[in-house]
């Protein structure tokens, strides 16, 4: 690894109306590193590095590339250059080919009449997949690809301009284990070929594993970099936050007699007939019940059909011992069954209306005097889940796009919590959110165990199951293969059952 920085930013300064988004950064990356990029959401990550790439112009600072001081005159110029960028929603064509998305924005082989020679066009992108260790075939669509593989496609096109630096923004957030496991492999070719990683991710794991150092932002403000070796989650956490906060912390499992407790939720052999095929488990009062699996393993399918979002084709659900029936949604909500699924913006928020309107939706019709909303009770309602929840927000009339990953999944808990679930099911629910909004969510959850609701939490984040769960369930190929209590619950045990083994 070069010790000379590629790329330097000096006094970057990025001003919007209201908001100094960023104030006097500097910061380097250098060749053939892994450099993480942290901080919690809204520290600045996203603006630094819309300015590494030409999206925005800074209002002070000066960008150092190769030694010379560079002003990219818009995100080509920048990429024309060797900058690329591999964003978490992917920007690909997906109605064309593999071929023609890797020489996208590269200068493509023509004959004398101007035509493009597709032969050499896919050669080449085999060539460059190639030279990444992916033997995709360049005449494929993208639209039939996962999007691992569409990440591969990614990678490649950067490599087409031959990029010096390649900025990865929350690039695991879709891919199961052995994809990130393929990820990281690509990762460390490309650091062997000499090319910059600018990797901005929330996943401590992933940071430790793959970083060589890290910059951390706060409140659009540099706070320090740190070489990942010389350097703990804590000390990284407190960068971030300017305090200490504990995200691994166990919680004292709850201990059930099942002889004499009547489970608030019992599924047995519940099925889709599809990716589904035997969900069985039970929730008691104040039980925090983790369900862990690879990803295609069945565990949002089971929450959708006990959610009925998805029609049951066999099993049974009962809660307080009585059999119910989901046929819909609002049937499930009615019983009082409660869903915060895992993609907040696709299934759950109301991106155009105000934060307070977000909470109280599912009040709004309980709360109105012929046909006219109460709008007192309403606006009570939001503001004391508002509070409850520590949603930070300028005010309600606020529009929740707005607002952070971490404080929109408090808006969707919060909205929940406004009827009184007997059963909390959460997806997911620190995807995608900055460390102390984590830290907050997980204290949600544990005060609504504590205050006796049944909590049960989906998540791809094994430390996530094995600091939140009293009992935890794993999932393999659409069944529930393993039941784990206490110190059983352990990552160990998790992996043994995910990947459809036996334990004793």
């Amino acid at each position: 690894m070069s010790e000379g920085p590629i790329l330097q930013l000096k006094g970057i300064t990025k001003t919007f109306p209201g908001v100094k988004s960023l104030d006097n950064v500097s910061m380097d990356v250098r060749q053939g590193e892994v450099l993480a990029l942290m901080g919690e959401n809204g520290a600045g990550k996203s603006t630094l590095m819309k300015v590494v790439c030409g999206v925005y112009f800074p209002d002070e600072g000066d960008i150092i590339y190769h030694g010379k001081k560079e002003s990219w005159s818009g995100p080509l110029d920048a990429r024309k250059k060797g900058i690329s960028v591999i964003h978490q929603e992917l920007k690909l064509a997906t109605n064309l080919t593999v071929g023609e998305n890797v020489l996208m924005g590269a200068e493509v082989p023509k004959n004398k009449f101007g035509l493009i020679k597709w032969d050499e066009v896919n050669t080449r992108a085999k060539d460059l997949l190639e030279s990444i260790g992916s033997d995709l075939d360049p005449k494929l669509l993208v639209s039939s690809l996962s999007v691992a593989q569409q990440q591969i496609v990614e990678i490649a096109r950067a490599l087409s301009i031959q990029a010096d630096i390649i900025i990865m923004d929350e690039p695991s957030a879709t891919l199961s284990s052995k994809e990130i496991d393929k990820l990281f492999s690509l990762i460390e070719l490309l650091k062997s070929k000499n090319v910059a990683i600018v990797y901005v991710s929330h996943r401590m794991e992933e940071i430790f594993k793959i970083s060589d150092r890290c910059t951390v932002l706060r409140d659009g403000q540099y706070v320090g970099t740190v070489n990942t070796k010389d350097t703990d989650e804590r000390e990284l956490i407190k960068l971030m936050v300017g305090r200490e906060v504990n995200v691994t912390k166990k919680k004292v499992a709850k201990q059930i007699d099942r002889r004499k407790e009547t489970p608030v939720l019992a599924v047995n052999k519940l099925s889709d007939g599809k990716e589904l095929i035997d969900g069985t488990l039970e929730v008691y009062s104040g039980e925090i019940v983790g369900v862990a699996g690879l990803v295609g393993s069945g565990r949002s399918e089971l929450l959708q059909a006990i959610f009925g979002h998805t029609k049951a084709k066999a099993g049974t659900i009962k809660l307080n011992g009585e059999v119910i029936h989901n046929k819909d949604p609002r049937s499930a909500i009615q019983k009082g069954i409660a869903l915060v699924p895992e993609s907040r913006k696709d299934q759950s928020l109301f991106l155009d209306l105000g934060v307070g309107e977000n909470i109280s939706v599912i009040k709004i019709p309980t709360n109105t005097h012929f046909g006219f909303i109460k709008r007192k009770v309403i606006q009570q309602i939001e503001e004391d889940y508002k509070k409850k929840l520590n949603v930070k927000t300028p005010n309600l009339a606020t529009k929740i796009l707005n607002l952070s990953g971490g404080n929109q999944q408090k808006a969707i808990i919060a909205r929940w919590l406004s009827i009184a679930p007997k059963v909390l099911l959460l997806d997911e629910p620190t995807r995608g959110v900055d460390v102390g909004a984590k830290a907050e969510i997980y204290e949600i959850i544990h005060q609504l165990a504590k205050e006796g609701f049944s909590v049960i939490v989906v998540s791809s984040e094994l430390p996530e199951i094995m600091s939140l769960s009293d009992r935890a369930y794993v999932m393999h190929e659409g069944n529930v293969v393993g039941e784990l209590t206490g110190d059983q619950i352990n990552q160990e045990a998790i992996m043994t059952y995910a990947t459809g083994g036996k334990i004793g």
